[in-house]
């Protein structure tokens, strides 16, 4: 079995991941493409503490870029369409018929609601007739539900007509045809989103999810077998013999990582191990980093979402973006936009341990500026909790910093 250092670990991860290219002058569609082609999947989140998050994950590769592009590669190209996948989330429209399994066995969301829908077989029958007859419709565009209040509470999926639109997404009767600029999903018939061609293939399950895990590996460079299994939201039993099974067929490879208990895989003709000068700000849903165990082992960086945490029991902040820097995490921001000011603000800033203030301040100084310019923003300031504000206000305070990140 092969011995990998874990800096070369890190080094395959991050080319996996997109880090290693230089960002280009002027992103296009094919660009965006690319870098979700790469991943295998896009998270979809839209809390707006600083942007959507899977706006940041193409950002974070590409560096400022027009964010009508991701709606015209993924709603009007037709290259890509939304699914479960890790969690919500866009993926190549070849996954479609990989994900059929997933859409066999789809569970109500709110889970608790389920049963009620059960007993609406005629209203579950009418949105679909809505649908087919007027085209794509949001939840807001269909009649309420007899017997039943329109609104639900302690949810925050808001209206029966929501929960049931997307409970016909989930079993892959409708699909989402476009977004509305509420961000509002408006879905149409699958057949009229994903093409024949990906909606005629019956894969079985086994192979479906060889597949999937396959593309895993792709995307992660180096993965033990239960980060490949959380790519794509499957249990280590289902994926454990599947790995398996690509390795007997040679599509994966044995690896063992310096510091990893448990064996590793390397897809079949990966790349050797090259030095990497990335620097990013990462989402909190960034494929990079959303498997914390597999963060810790690639990195030594825990970390964790504080959104839903109590403020005073908070330690980081409430949205805390990891800040990558050549081959390593070295600091943490809380970050917010204050739109009416018209700026960025930086709550908080950590720095990691084993890394220089110094060296740190200005390429993170210069990555928020960015930032910020994407943003519409006219500045990002520094307030005053963590070790690093002092460092990185005055390195926002100063001259901007020069250069781009190359690979």
């Amino acid at each position: 079995m092969r011995e990998l250092a874990l800096a070369d670990a890190r080094r395959l991860a991050l080319r996996a991941q997109g880090f290693a290219r230089p960002r280009p002058a002027r992103v296009e569609a094919e660009d965006v493409g690319q870098v979700i082609r790469g991943l295998a999947l896009l998270q979809l989140d839209f809390v707006t503490v600083v942007v959507p998050s899977h706006y940041l994950i193409l950002f974070s590769r590409l560096g400022p870029y027009e964010r009508g592009l991701l709606e015209e590669v993924v709603y009007r190209r037709r290259g890509f369409t939304e699914a479960w996948a890790h969690e919500a989330s866009i993926v190549p429209m070849d996954a479609w018929p990989l994900l059929a399994h997933r859409r066999r066995t789809h569970r109500v969301r709110p889970y608790f609601f389920g049963r009620v829908l059960e007993k609406q077989q005629a209203y579950l029958r009418l949105v679909l007739r809505e649908v087919k007859a007027r085209g794509p419709l949001t939840a807001d565009d269909l009649p309420s539900p007899q017997g039943l209040a329109r609104r639900m509470k302690h949810t925050w999926y808001g209206t029966v007509p929501r929960v049931v639109l997307e409970a016909h997404f989930g079993r892959g009767l409708l699909a989402v045809a476009e977004r509305r600029p509420n961000f509002a999903r408006a879905f149409d018939l699958s057949e009229r989103i994903v093409p024949e061609e990906h909606r005629r293939p019956r894969v079985a399950p086994a192979a479906a999810q060889r597949e999937l895990l396959l593309r895993a590996a792709r995307a992660l460079g180096v993965a033990a077998t239960a980060d490949l299994a959380d790519y794509w939201r499957l249990s280590v039993r289902e994926a454990r013999p599947r790995v398996a099974e690509l390795a007997r067929a040679g599509a994966l490879q044995p690896v063992r990582v310096e510091g990893w208990r448990d064996p590793a895989w390397m897809p079949a003709g990966a790349p050797e191990p090259a030095p990497v000068d990335a620097r990013a700000l990462l989402s909190p849903f960034d494929p990079l980093i959303w498997f914390r165990p597999r963060t810790r082992r690639l990195f030594g960086f825990d970390y964790r979402m504080e959104v839903f945490v109590p403020a005073a029991r908070r330690r980081w902040g409430v949205y805390v973006l990891p800040f990558l820097q050549g081959e390593r995490l070295v600091a943490r921001v809380d970050v917010k936009t204050d739109r009416e000011r018209r700026r960025l603000r930086v709550l908080a800033a950590f720095l990691e341990a084993g890394a220089s203030a110094e060296a740190v301040a200005p390429a993170l100084a210069a990555e928020l500026r960015t930032l910020a310019a994407w943003l519409g923003l006219e500045s990002a300031v520094m307030e005053r909790r963590g070790n690093l504000a002092r460092a990185l206000g005055a390195a926002l305070r100063g001259p901007a910093a020069a250069g781009r990140r190359t690979g």
